[in-house]
């Protein structure tokens, strides 16, 4: 189960996205997660990673602040839970839920097969 740096990871990473870094900003997180809810995504380590990235620090520590982001990102996470999502990455390709770090060959065929069933309805 996620838990609550988790949760407020996410936030951290749509308050980033304002700014046109969600990406710089989950490349940062993902290299540096130690473990759940351990400190590693504690506030004050989610605002070292923007200004290391350099973004604009008062606007995103008051987003971070603000929690804007929090029902939008606890809404995904009960969606997530909803459809039966355990596990990262977990994806959906045509409806149907495919768990685990699959190599992009084997994923590949899927998603043509499922692009040539939606040109085809």
């Amino acid at each position: 189960m996620i838990g609550p740096e988790s949760n407020r990871a996410a936030e951290a990473a749509a308050c980033a996205n304002e700014q046109g870094q969600f990406w710089p900003y989950h490349d940062t997180l993902f290299a540096n997660q130690r473990g759940e809810n351990q400190g590693a995504f504690r506030d004050d380590t989610l605002q070292a990673f923007a200004a290391a990235l350099s973004l604009d620090k008062a606007a995103f520590n008051a987003c971070l602040d603000s929690s804007r982001y929090r029902n939008e990102v606890q809404a995904a996470t009960a969606a997530g839970q909803e459809r039966g999502v355990r596990s990262t990455p977990t994806l959906f390709i045509n409806g149907e839920k495919v768990e685990g770090a699959i190599p992009f060959d084997q994923l590949q065929p899927m998603i043509e097969a499922a692009l040539a069933n939606a040109t085809s309805e």
